[in-house]
């Protein structure tokens, strides 16, 4: 596979690589294993890079589906389709182009959102769901997520014009190293994996998709959430949501609020973990993945 995008691309061993000519989008895939379906889905502002700890593990059992969701990595980042609508169409398209009925579905921040919306709207594409580090739909805001909520004060320059951009791309590329930091351990996005996440960020095209994506996709799903838009569709996929011990705004003690709108979702929190649980504690990840699988 050749590359037209001027950042380089991190290698792992074992992991193949393609594109995909979707309706509207180019998509980067990296693919590992064989067997049943597993589809990653990174957060932001990473790519397919986040699952480098995950990959090897799952790959020995599993048909490992790696994506750059719109905007991301070696994906294409056109200047519009930061929607609700878009963003779960281009995962159902991969999905067929894949020739894939029905997948295993893991998803990190943003993307997870996408993942519920998935579950809710089209069942039996989903075999089984793992969130991480989002609430699920039926979640209730209250007075100590809103104290939580100042730790989420970098949306405050992404919404600015200019601001965000020049934050995420330019010189040290200050809001994208701020972004990246809610991590448990001072190692875990460090070196050559922090360069690998900054390196496309460089390019505004991409910084600017970061920025769409919480005026366009993030920001209305989370009013719809407080506004109980959700409470009449039922989660019939069996799920699991992994948080982070020291996350500091979405941890388990509140996560609340799905009894009597879910069929089977199980709540844990990963001790050692912040946001970023990917990469502060890959091995316990796989270990809940690969025990949720075998039961789902």
């Amino acid at each position: 596979m050749t590359s037209e995008f001027p950042h380089p691309m991190p290698q792992l061993a074992g992991v193949g690589h393609r594109y995909l000519d979707l309706p509207g989008l180019r998509m980067h895939v990296a693919e590992a294993g064989r067997g049943s379906p597993v589809v990653l889905l990174h957060g932001v502002p990473q790519h397919w890079w986040e699952w480098r700890d995950v990959i090897p593990a799952l790959a020995r059992d599993h048909r490992v589906i790696v994506p750059d969701l719109r905007g991301a990595g070696w994906t294409e980042a056109p200047r519009a389709g930061y929607d609700r609508e878009t963003l779960v169409g281009d995962v159902l398209a991969l999905l067929d182009a894949l020739e894939l009925d029905s997948v295993r579905l893991v998803a990190h921040d943003w993307s997870a959102i996408a993942g519920f919306l998935i579950c809710l709207n089209h069942p039996e594409r989903i075999r089984s769901y793992v969130s991480l580090a989002i609430p699920h739909p039926y979640f209730r805001f209250g007075l100590r997520m809103i104290g939580r909520m100042r730790a989420s004060w970098y949306q405050a320059p992404l919404l600015t014009p200019g601001v965000g951009v020049r934050g995420l791309s330019r010189g040290r590329q200050w809001l994208a190293r701020a972004m990246l930091s809610y991590s448990a351990r001072p190692d875990a996005i460090a070196g050559s994996d922090l360069d690998a996440f900054l390196g496309p960020l460089r390019d505004p095209a991409y910084a600017r998709a970061v920025c769409r994506l919480y005026p366009g996709f993030i920001l209305p799903e989370a009013v719809r959430i407080m506004r109980r838009k959700f409470d009449g569709l039922r989660l019939t996929t069996p799920t699991l949501l992994l948080t982070g011990e020291s996350d500091p705004v979405i941890r388990a003690d509140l996560l609340a609020g799905h009894e009597g709108h879910a069929d089977d979702l199980e709540i844990r929190e990963i001790p050692g973990a912040s946001h970023f649980l990917v990469d502060d504690q890959p091995d316990l990840v796989v270990k809940h993945l690969v025990e949720f699988f075998a039961r789902h």
